[in-house]
């Protein structure tokens, strides 16, 4: 059974969100904002942390990427990624912990700006990357909330991977299908910064990378340097394989996260040079109209109920389509043009006293049908979305789950020959 503690504060959550998610039901916006929020200001945040000075040597930095909406994104670099030459001494105070070489950049206050690998690209390594959705039930939490900064950091480290968790616009202010639309955004400007990266590699024997005239090569690297060289991402560039990348999401992230392995099937090669190698489902928010066993045995259970729940998707779905079959809502209803079949490698991870559970495990066993590697993880005494939730993540429970998920992930994300067996 759940601890006492867990129980007090599941009751007092309850109790709060429904009023504030009553609250926001009766009073709907008019309009669907287009820019939106990612945040609530009554949640505690975490602040981006620039340096490997933060929890688990790893380093933070939060972006805009979007203009015309809230959209964001928090990257979280492991000190890992930088391979410093034998001769070079690292600093480690606080104050200056930046990167000394001629190639480096440096920044203020110890923060790690990213650099321009040398010649021979001795200094840096190609880490996978993680696209990592937080969960919330579509209108609380956030990329940069305390919970979720600290599962990311600790995912990257175990993972030895940069992680880039996607502050996707929150309902009632933004309704379906802002977040999913926002999560396509978020893949698609990965997959632009791993061609201007490639666009400005360095000019080999005179000529540039791919190029057939040195002259045509030089034109397109004074392009990038000087039109476009602010719009690279020097982090992604310096240390992202964009070849291994990973979708990951918990609760209504998970959602997202299946939503987007889909359209990345469908676009197929349109998306060179991201692939999508694994994705990983964490208590998803899945529901339907047809009740399976734990949504009757668990209705009223810990801090997201049915009743809660239902309430979150009457403010995430417009009230034209509001319908608990809706193929964002139920996996297991037909009619996707992406077979099952086509899906990348998903590990599905439920939680002992979460409502929704027996829906997880009935798509899982459905992406088994059709072959596609779908292992599950039941974790006893856990609630929806255990691993991110304030009460929750730094429990053994939490950090057991975090460290599973990095042995299966290892088996698609590490270079051939070092794969990890699961």
């Amino acid at each position: 059974m759940p601890s006492i503690k867990l129980k007090v504060s599941s009751f007092t959550s309850k109790f709060w969100l429904k009023r504030r998610l009553q609250s926001l039901l009766d009073s709907p916006i008019s309009d669907s904002d287009p820019y939106g929020v990612v945040s609530r200001w009554s949640e505690a945040q975490a602040p981006a942390i620039p340096s490997f000075s933060g929890e688990y040597g790893v380093a933070t930095k939060d972006l805009h990427i979007d203009p015309l909406s809230s959209l964001s994104i928090r990257i979280f670099l492991p000190k890992s990624a930088v391979v410093l030459p034998i001769t070079q001494k690292v600093r480690d105070s606080a104050k200056d912990k930046s990167f000394d070489n001629g190639n480096s950049e440096k920044l203020e206050n110890g923060a790690y700006g990213g650099y321009s690998p040398d010649g021979n690209r001795s200094n840096y390594r190609k880490l996978p990357v993680i696209l990592q959705f937080h969960g919330g039930i579509w209108v609380t939490g956030g990329n940069n909330t305390v919970a979720n900064d600290g599962f990311c950091r600790r995912l990257a480290n175990l993972c030895d991977a940069i992680v880039v968790a996607v502050g996707y616009r929150l309902a009632p202010e933004s309704k379906f299908p802002a977040a999913f639309e926002d999560g396509l955004k978020v893949l698609n400007w990965l997959g632009m910064q791993a061609n201007l990266a490639e666009c400005n590699q360095p000019l080999k024997n005179g000529r540039f990378s791919g190029s057939e005239r040195e002259g045509g090569g030089n034109r397109r690297l004074q392009i990038v340097d000087g039109f476009l060289s602010t719009m690279i991402e020097p982090w992604l560039a310096a240390h992202g394989d964009p070849s291994r990348c990973v979708l990951l999401g918990v609760g209504c992230g998970a959602n997202i996260a299946n939503y987007v392995a889909k359209n990345a099937v469908e676009a197929g090669k349109l998306l060179d040079p991201i692939t999508i190698v694994a994705q990983v489902l964490i208590t998803p928010f899945f529901m339907g109209s047809i009740p399976m066993d734990s949504e009757i045995k668990l209705a009223n259970s810990y801090v997201y109920d049915k009743a809660t729940s239902l309430l979150a998707w009457k403010l995430f779905l417009p009230e034209e389509d509001f319908k608990l079959d809706h193929p964002v809502a139920n996996p297991l209803v037909g009619g996707g043009e992406v077979p099952l079949k086509c899906m990348p490698p998903t590990l599905i991870i439920v939680a002992e006293h979460d409502w929704m559970r027996d829906r997880a495990i009935a798509y899982c066993q459905e992406l088994r049908k059709v072959n596609v590697d779908s292992p599950l993880l039941d974790y006893k005494d856990t609630v929806h979305e255990f691993v991110t939730l304030g009460s929750q993540f730094k429990t053994p429970v939490a950090q057991a789950c975090s460290e599973d998920i990095a042995i299966w992930m290892k088996k698609y994300i590490s270079v051939r020959g070092n794969e990890f067996s699961y």
